[in-house]
């Protein structure tokens, strides 16, 4: 049997990106990656789509949503121009940032594959390998941005502590995605959200005593200024698009509040959920806990009935054209 570290010190970021910004949300993801790294922490957590931040104006904008809508059109495109390619420069960026810091970094980000966006939670490990995983089923409004995930990026990793995996947001309420990561058996689960609400809590909290794992379930703190200030650092900004960013409230009203915490086995917090505070979360993990808690429940193991239940995961990636020799 592979021999394992009983502790991990984590760190969730809940700290502002620059927003839309790209480039500069990079640089401070990988400032902020080593300060938590100078810190002790050896994992290292972004929340949903920090990179380079949730696209708020799909809830909070009224006429976000309407057909043909300007601002709308042009907002999907300085997204689309400020979102994440891997490989490509910016990802490099955040590997190099997690080598030299000696951390597996968890980022959330707007992922551009060809010419559709992906809500993606990028993994990479101290030695510059990386997996994805892109979100399965985008939410609601969530749906005029986000193409959906297939089960090629059901991603997990071994790492020198144990299996580190996570999921997005809803994706916490699909059972059979649950189950599916439960057996991949992971010690650390990274619970990404926008902020992490009462309910986001709670689907947290179920999961790390399903799964009976530590949960870092990540939120971001964002006001309608951090907004508005990361827009205008872009080059070429467009009035349509700074009106309906205002239109979601006043500059010092928060759109995202964190949420922050990390949860035990047992689903007790060990970090209680931190709100309206742009700081570094820490935690040390001890990975025994996650062994005594399968005396109670392994959702895989014994807690399992394959004699009545079983699931299939098609990994296959799915492309809706193939070419052929």
């Amino acid at each position: 049997m592979l021999e394992r570290n009983k502790e991990v010190n984590v760190a969730i970021i809940q700290e502002t990106p620059v927003f839309m910004n790209l480039e500069a949300s990079v640089e401070k993801a990988c400032a902020l990656t080593r300060k938590a790294a100078g810190d002790a922490a050896r994992v290292v957590v972004f929340p949903e789509t920090w990179l380079p931040g949730y696209p708020v104006w799909i809830d909070s904008a009224p006429k976000a949503a309407l057909w043909g809508n300007k601002a709308a059109r042009m907002l999907y495109r300085r997204l689309v121009e400020n979102a994440l390619e891997i490989p490509g420069e910016r990802f490099g960026a955040l590997a190099a940032a997690a080598s030299e810091s000696k951390v597996y970094m968890v980022m959330g980000a707007h992922e551009l594959v060809g010419s559709t966006l992906y809500n993606t939670m990028l993994f990479i490990s101290p030695d510059g390998n990386y997996k994805i995983h892109r979100k399965l089923t985008p939410t609601y409004t969530e749906r005029l941005l986000w193409g959906m995930g297939d089960g090629s990026t059901l991603a997990s990793v071994d790492a020198d502590f144990g299996v580190l995996g996570g999921l997005i947001c809803w994706e916490h309420w699909l059972p059979l995605a649950r189950a599916a990561m439960h057996a991949r058996k992971e010690a650390v689960h990274v619970a990404q959200w926008p902020w992490v609400r009462d309910l986001h809590l709670v689907a947290s909290r179920h999961y790390a005593f399903e799964g009976q794992c530590f949960v870092l379930a990540a939120g971001t703190v964002l006001a309608v200024g951090d907004v508005l200030e990361g827009y205008d650092s872009l080059a070429d900004t467009m009035p349509e698009c700074r009106e309906m960013l205002s239109s979601m409230g006043n500059p010092e009203d928060l759109l995202q509040r964190g949420g922050s915490s990390v949860i035990a086995p047992d689903s007790t917090c060990l970090v209680e959920p931190l709100f309206d505070a742009r700081r570094i979360v820490y935690a040390t993990l001890d990975l025994d806990f996650v062994t005594e808690g399968h005396l109670l429940m392994d959702s895989d193991g014994h807690y399992s009935r394959p004699d009545v239940f079983t699931l299939t995961v098609n990994m296959t990636p799915m492309r809706g054209v193939m070419f052929e020799p």
